[in-house]
């Protein structure tokens, strides 16, 4: 029984443009995937130190929330290719924002 090489090269063709449309699918599906997990992971820091009782820290609050903005508006206008960079200024910025929160705490605790 003989089989032609055009039938060979058609078939190999066929699965391999299979192949494609699946690694493709897959991929996108991955990255949409991922957009996702980040979006909901980087949620801008609370500002929840008051204003009257601790002007200066609030204010440092606020900043932190802004620049943490910026940041977020950086990563869109460069479709989030930073390697990791902003992210981790995003993860620090929140820091800072939680930092601030204990220092207030502990000024209303030590407050005389």
């Amino acid at each position: 029984m003989k089989h032609s090489c055009a039938a060979y090269e058609t078939r190999g063709e066929k699965k391999y443009m299979k192949n494609m449309r699946r690694n493709g699918l897959t991929a996108a599906v991955l990255m949409l995937a991922m957009l996702c997990t980040g979006l909901a992971a980087q949620k801008k820091p609370a500002q929840n130190v008051s204003p009257r009782r601790h002007p200066n820290l609030a204010a440092a609050q606020r900043l932190c929330s802004q620049a943490f903005q910026k940041v977020s508006a950086a990563q869109q206008a460069n479709e989030w290719d930073m390697e990791g960079h902003a992210a981790k200024a995003k993860e620090l910025l929140d820091q800072a924002n939680n930092e601030l929160k204990q220092a207030a705490e502990a000024a209303n605790k030590n407050a005389k």
